[in-house]
C-alpha cells in the first residue's frame, strides 16, 4: 500500500469521526491507567460497569490502596482475571505513591515498570492521557493493519513500528482510536462489513468481494 492510499484512508476515517477517543470511562490519567490495566482480556463495557461503581468511592492511588486487595476485588470481581488484576492494581498504587508523588508518569519506561502494565497499556496511556503519538496494537488493530494492507506484520511489535513509521504524521495521534473502532464495528473478525465500509475501495483485502453483499 502506498502513501497516497494511506492518506486517503485516514482522511476518510477522520471525516467520519473527527474527535475519536477511548470507550473506557475516565476523568484523569490515573483512572485511565487503572481502567486499561483492568481491560486486559475484558471488554470496555465490562470494565466501565466496574469502574462506574469503583471510582465514586476510590479514584486516587491512596484511596484504592486503602481498599486493599480484597476490598478492590469486590468492585472488579465481574471482570476476567480479577484476582491477579487486583493484586497488580494495589501494587501499582503503592509504587505511584512511593515513587511518583501519586501522579501517573508520562514515560514508557516508568509506565512499564508498574505491575500489570505492558507495552500496549503504556501506549494507551501515553497516547490518550498525554497526547503522545504512541500506537497501542490490540487484536483489532493487528487484524485491520494486516487485512487492509495498511501496515502488515507478523507480530504486534512489528505492526506497531510499521504503523508509527507509515501513517502520515497529521493522523498519527488519533490513528489508534480510528483503527480500533474500525476493527471493533466494521472490519470485524469473522465477517467484515465490507459492503458498508468507508474505505472498501482502498482496502487490499483479497477476499473482500466475498463480504460485499
Amino acid at each position: 500500500m502506498n502513501k497516497q492510499k494511506r492518506t486517503e484512508i485516514f482522511t476518510r476515517l477522520r471525516d467520519a469521526n473527527p474527535n475519536p477517543t477511548t470507550e473506557l470511562n475516565y476523568s484523569s490519567p490515573f483512572e485511565l491507567l487503572i481502567a486499561v490495566i483492568l481491560s486486559a482480556q475484558a471488554t470496555d463495557v465490562g470494565v466501565n460497569k466496574a469502574t462506574d461503581k469503583l471510582y465514586p468511592v476510590a479514584n486516587t492511588p491512596e484511596a484504592i490502596f486503602a481498599l486493599g486487595v480484597d476490598g478492590l476485588k469486590e468492585y472488579i470481581k465481574t471482570i476476567g482475571l480479577f484476582n491477579s488484576k487486583a493484586e497488580n492494581v494495589i501494587k501499582t498504587c503503592r509504587m505511584l505513591i512511593d515513587q511518583h508523588g501519586s501522579e501517573v508518569p508520562d514515560t514508557r519506561e516508568a509506565l512499564e515498570a508498574l505491575p500489570g502494565v505492558g507495552r500496549k497499556t503504556a501506549n494507551v496511556v501515553l497516547n490518550t492521557a498525554f497526547g503522545q503519538p504512541a500506537m497501542a496494537v490490540d487484536t483489532h488493530i493487528f487484524r485491520v493493519s494486516n487485512r487492509t494492507g495498511i501496515a502488515p506484520g507478523k507480530n504486534v511489535l512489528e505492526v506497531e513500528k510499521r504503523l508509527v513509521r507509515l501513517i502520515p504524521k497529521e493522523f498519527l495521534l488519533d490513528a489508534h482510536h480510528w483503527l480500533i473502532l474500525h476493527g471493533r464495528y466494521t472490519c470485524t473478525a469473522r465477517k467484515p462489513k465490507c459492503g458498508i465500509c468507508p474505505i472498501e475501495d482502498l482496502c487490499e483485502f483479497k477476499q473482500k468481494r466475498d463480504y460485499l453483499d
